[in-house]
């Protein structure tokens, strides 16, 4: 992935167009503060997120125990629909039912979720791509290249 590509992932509103610019135009002189001035726009993208929570929002029809009820009869007459929050957390699955005056709440914390996954995956592509470019500025030419040896090759002889 490159720095471009990163870059407009980021959402609309917490970069600025002149911020954009001013990116853009650094990119071909300075990488490194290029990459820095990334990670400090997902780092600010990151503390501008409201609430948020992991997990998969379901509707979920349900069918009773109660016997001669009418959603055993017909399937379209079942019990519901009810929401359901699923996710894990520590290693434990778990469930629970949302009713509908929380529903746009909860989705806008999987939604602040999920954006938050999208941002840090976005700081570790810059992080790396930071560190190599930091080992490859401090790497002296002698080290790129592979020094001869000394001893001389053993020919081959043939049989």
């Amino acid at each position: 992935m490159t720095m471009t590509d990163s870059i407009s992932r980021l959402p609309v509103s917490s970069v600025p167009p002149a911020t954009r610019r001013a990116t853009v135009a650094r990119m071909a002189h300075d990488p490194q503060t290029t990459l820095q001035h990334h990670i400090d726009a997902i780092k600010a993208a990151i503390a501008a997120l409201g609430p948020l929570r992991p997990g998969t929002l379901s509707r979920q029809c349900n069918v009773c125990g109660t016997p001669g009820c009418r959603c055993k009869d017909d399937p379209a007459e079942r019990h519901g629909p009810y929401h359901q929050l699923s996710y894990t957390w520590h290693g434990r699955s778990r469930t629970e039912f949302v009713r509908e005056p929380e529903l746009a709440r909860v989705r806008e914390q999987l939604d602040n979720y999920a954006r938050l996954r999208d941002l840090v995956d976005q700081w570790l592509d810059a992080a790396i791509e930071l560190a190599r470019l930091e080992r490859q500025q401090w790497r002296s030419p002698q080290e790129n290249s592979r020094p001869k040896s000394r001893i001389p090759r053993k020919r081959r002889t043939t049989r």
